[in-house]
Protein backbone atom coordinates (compact mmCIF):
# COMPACT_ATOMS: atom_id res chain seq x y z
CA UNK A 1 0.00 0.00 0.00
CA UNK A 2 1.39 3.47 -1.08
CA UNK A 3 1.00 6.59 1.52
CA UNK A 4 0.28 9.80 -0.39
CA UNK A 5 2.40 12.92 -0.05
CA UNK A 6 1.50 14.61 2.23
CA UNK A 7 4.45 17.52 1.08
CA UNK A 8 2.48 17.39 -2.29
CA UNK A 9 -0.84 18.54 -1.57
CA UNK A 10 -2.13 22.29 -2.82
CA UNK A 11 -0.60 24.83 -0.31
CA UNK A 12 -1.64 28.47 0.39
CA UNK A 13 0.61 30.80 1.00
CA UNK A 14 -0.07 33.06 3.76
CA UNK A 15 1.03 36.64 3.09
CA UNK A 16 -1.25 39.02 5.64
CA UNK A 17 0.42 38.19 9.52
CA UNK A 18 -1.66 35.10 10.90
CA UNK A 19 -0.74 34.57 14.46
CA UNK A 20 -0.33 30.90 15.96
CA UNK A 21 -0.96 30.14 19.53
CA UNK A 22 0.12 27.95 21.36
CA UNK A 23 -3.04 26.61 23.41
CA UNK A 24 -1.11 25.01 26.66
CA UNK A 25 1.07 27.81 26.83
CA UNK A 26 -1.67 30.25 26.42
CA UNK A 27 1.06 32.94 23.99
CA UNK A 28 1.45 33.45 20.59
CA UNK A 29 4.66 31.39 19.31
CA UNK A 30 5.24 32.57 15.61
CA UNK A 31 3.07 33.17 12.29
CA UNK A 32 1.79 30.95 9.98
CA UNK A 33 3.96 31.00 6.75
CA UNK A 34 2.08 28.61 4.19
CA UNK A 35 -0.60 25.73 5.11
CA UNK A 36 -2.15 22.80 3.68
CA UNK A 37 -4.89 20.41 4.67
CA UNK A 38 -2.01 17.93 6.12
CA UNK A 39 0.40 20.60 7.71
CA UNK A 40 1.48 24.25 8.07
CA UNK A 41 5.00 26.32 7.46
CA UNK A 42 5.46 28.58 10.46
CA UNK A 43 7.94 31.27 11.70
CA UNK A 44 8.57 30.76 14.97
CA UNK A 45 9.07 33.10 17.22
CA UNK A 46 9.97 30.58 20.34
CA UNK A 47 12.70 27.85 20.75
CA UNK A 48 10.96 25.10 19.12
CA UNK A 49 11.95 21.35 19.80
CA UNK A 50 12.02 18.62 16.81
CA UNK A 51 9.90 15.59 16.98
CA UNK A 52 7.22 17.65 19.67
CA UNK A 53 3.67 17.51 19.64
CA UNK A 54 1.65 20.84 20.11
CA UNK A 55 -1.77 22.04 20.17
CA UNK A 56 -1.87 25.18 17.96
CA UNK A 57 -4.46 27.23 16.80
CA UNK A 58 -4.23 30.46 14.10
CA UNK A 59 -7.63 31.77 12.42
CA UNK A 60 -8.17 32.07 8.67
CA UNK A 61 -11.00 34.37 7.51
CA UNK A 62 -14.30 32.48 5.73
CA UNK A 63 -16.61 32.92 2.68
CA UNK A 64 -18.29 35.89 3.97
CA UNK A 65 -15.11 37.07 6.25
CA UNK A 66 -15.87 35.79 9.27
CA UNK A 67 -13.14 35.14 11.75
CA UNK A 68 -12.35 30.88 11.58
CA UNK A 69 -10.26 29.58 14.39
CA UNK A 70 -8.97 26.31 13.41
CA UNK A 71 -7.68 23.84 16.28
CA UNK A 72 -4.56 21.86 15.52
CA UNK A 73 -2.58 19.00 17.15
CA UNK A 74 0.67 18.56 15.70
CA UNK A 75 4.06 16.89 15.25
CA UNK A 76 7.10 19.39 14.68
CA UNK A 77 8.87 17.55 11.66
CA UNK A 78 12.14 20.14 11.42
CA UNK A 79 13.15 23.60 11.89
CA UNK A 80 15.45 25.91 10.29
CA UNK A 81 17.27 28.76 12.25
CA UNK A 82 16.70 32.59 9.85
CA UNK A 83 18.88 34.88 9.88
CA UNK A 84 16.99 37.20 12.26
CA UNK A 85 18.15 36.06 16.18
CA UNK A 86 15.06 33.89 18.08
CA UNK A 87 13.39 33.21 15.02
CA UNK A 88 13.26 29.67 12.59
CA UNK A 89 11.29 28.23 10.15
CA UNK A 90 9.52 25.19 11.46
CA UNK A 91 7.21 22.54 9.81
CA UNK A 92 4.50 20.75 11.35
CA UNK A 93 1.98 17.75 10.10
CA UNK A 94 -1.15 17.55 11.67
CA UNK A 95 -2.11 14.69 13.64
CA UNK A 96 -5.75 15.90 14.61
CA UNK A 97 -8.14 18.36 12.97
CA UNK A 98 -11.50 18.57 12.72
CA UNK A 99 -13.60 17.32 9.93
CA UNK A 100 -15.44 21.08 10.03
CA UNK A 101 -12.08 22.42 10.18
CA UNK A 102 -10.58 20.61 7.66
CA UNK A 103 -13.40 21.32 5.28
CA UNK A 104 -13.32 25.51 5.82
CA UNK A 105 -9.35 24.90 5.50
CA UNK A 106 -9.61 23.24 2.28
CA UNK A 107 -11.59 25.45 0.49
CA UNK A 108 -9.85 28.81 2.15
CA UNK A 109 -6.74 27.49 0.26
CA UNK A 110 -8.40 26.86 -3.03
CA UNK A 111 -9.69 30.31 -2.75
CA UNK A 112 -5.52 31.14 -3.38
CA UNK A 113 -5.03 28.90 -6.06
CA UNK A 114 -8.37 29.48 -8.08
CA UNK A 115 -6.67 33.41 -7.97
CA UNK A 116 -3.59 32.66 -8.82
Amino acid sequence: MTTPDTRRAPRRQVTELVPVTDLMAETVIGRLGNVSETGMLMLASVPMHDDALHQLQFTITGPQGQPLLIDVGVHLLWSEQTHAPGQAWVGFRFLTLARESREQLRQWIAEETSAV
